[in-house]
């Protein structure tokens, strides 16, 4: 059975690792020179900088992939817990040190709002049964038939699905500092989280299960050793071209073109690229005469943009967590603005990921590594990013000389930002999302894309627009679903 694997994230990756070890011939095709997707690595005068994700939680689904040939995860990688997960910073400078500790975690939650701590065991233990239920059991079932869902719609209702995940934590959490920490999750996925279904307050319960961990040398170094696993099983790797065209014979899918006219024969394609750039630019969509499936297509609702700053300092700011999230003074107004008005705004909130807390590789001797993350309007907005990035770029600088780390714009000696334009040209995500489709209850199971295509015979989907969606654990979760499908 040949099977071709398009675009190298790690969704594609582990998808082509589980095909591999049910004997399948597996090509996998990466338009870039190197592999990751949007957890690719730029290294810079002796900083190396994660391109994307560098929360990993769940570590057991990337050591199954090992597992799956027998090989010791050790020999290829380092995943290491850290003890603060993240510091949370509020405009009027309080700090949250958020951990695994949970007799620390009431200290401080006590010290913020006393009458809330009855309300925060009470949330945990309520998303206890939403992770039992969404992860634990569904996370790998597939959702390509109507009644699947059908059959789940009773126990999710009962979980409040229908409630956003922010209306939940409310619902047991009075203090609004405390509602805006304990909400935040879904944006680590590309939700809004007024909008976005509460199944999605697992992840609180997921980290506090498995933690949160950093792999030592960065994320690139799993990929680095999914790299190596995959010469060492025999996976062909094709990098630096890109496929232009999926070929079809009727509705039946028959191979691939690639941008050099090479065409490869396949009975299988599973595409870790964005869903909607595969239905709208390598396949000809008049071939698909299905009105519900361009309906559903049409009415999809996209995840935020993402404003990425990527600076190494000549200073070292021992006194910075690995990971930190410092809230704006708006929460609700300003994510309104994200997600539906489209439009910037001054008042941002940033996540600050500093792997030279954790490991001293990432930086020269005497150097501090870091990325800031900004949510920012997907490409829908019209922003012209030639003329904001800079601006973007000083703001955040401003931001984090007032709040955190003084002085900082004289000591940055390496630095460069991406923007949405990066993910919607580069990466090919539509409209530039940073995380594919929004992450609401209309485009969960279901309801997203499906893993197995609605239309295409022979055509799959991993990754973040399909089923479980987006997020590390997520497109892992996605090669799971295929293993079941194929």
């Amino acid at each position: 059975m040949k099977s071709i694997v398009i675009g190298a994230g790690i969704g594609g990756i582990a998808a082509a690792l589980r095909l591999k070890a049910k004997n399948h011939d597996v090509t996998i095709i990466e338009k870039q020179n190197d592999l990751g997707g949007r957890a690719r690595v730029f290294k810079k005068n002796g900083f190396i900088f994660d391109g994307g994700p560098t929360v990993i939680t769940a570590p057991y689904l990337i050591y199954e992939l090992f597992d799956l040939f027998k090989k010791k995860p050790e020999d290829y990688i380092k995943i290491k817990p850290l003890n603060i997960w993240y510091q949370f910073i509020f405009e009027d400078k309080t700090k949250f040190n958020y951990s695994g500790d949970e007799t620390e975690m009431k200290k401080q939650i006590e010290k913020i709002s006393k009458e809330d701590l009855d309300g925060y065991k009470k949330l945990v233990n309520f998303t206890k049964k939403i992770f039992d239920k969404g992860f634990t059991e569904l996370a790998d079932v597939p959702f390509d038939k109507p009644f699947v869902m059908m059959k789940q719609l009773p126990a999710l209702l009962k979980l409040k699905s229908y409630k956003s995940v922010y209306s939940l934590v409310s619902s047991y959490i009075k203090n609004e500092k405390l509602r805006r920490m304990l909400s935040m999750h879904p944006l680590l996925v590309g939700g809004n989280p007024f909008t976005t279904t509460s199944i999605y307050g697992l992840i609180l319960y997921l980290e506090k299960k498995w933690g949160i961990h950093y792999s030592m040398g960065g994320t690139g170094n799993i990929i680095s050793g999914f790299e190596k696993l995959m010469n060492e099983v025999g996976i062909e790797i094709i990098k630096g071209h890109e496929v232009n065209k999926i070929i079809l014979n009727g509705n039946k899918i028959t191979g691939v073109q690639l941008d050099n006219k090479t065409i490869i024969n396949t009975n299988n394609i599973i595409c870790n690229a964005d869903p909607p750039a595969v239905y709208e630019k390598l396949l000809n969509e008049n071939t698909n005469n299905s009105f519900f499936f361009k309906w559903k297509k049409n009415r999809m609702d996209y995840s935020m943009g993402l404003f990425v700053y990527y600076f190494g300092s000549k200073k070292i700011y021992n006194y910075v967590e690995h990971h930190t999230i410092k809230f704006g003074n708006k929460y609700k107004e300003h994510l309104d603005d994200i997600f539906d008005n489209k439009k910037l705004n001054n008042d941002i909130s940033y996540y600050l990921h500093r792997p030279s807390a954790t490991d001293k590789s990432m930086a020269p001797e005497g150097h501090d590594c870091f990325y800031v993350l900004v949510p920012v309007p997907n490409n829908q907005s019209k922003i012209d990013w030639s003329t904001e990035g800079d601006k973007m770029k000083n703001l955040v600088i401003d931001k984090m000389e007032k709040d955190l780390m003084p002085n900082l714009r004289e000591n940055i000696v390496e630095d460069f930002y991406l923007t949405p334009d990066y993910f919607e040209k580069n990466l090919n995500t539509k409209y530039g999302s940073g995380f594919s489709i929004q992450p609401k209850f209309s485009q969960s199971a279901y309801f997203r894309f499906h893993n197995k295509s609605e239309i295409y015979d022979g055509l799959y989907f991993v990754g973040a627009g399909t089923h479980p969606g987006a997020g590390v654990p997520g497109v892992l979760s996605s090669a799971k679903v295929l293993d079941k499908i194929i």
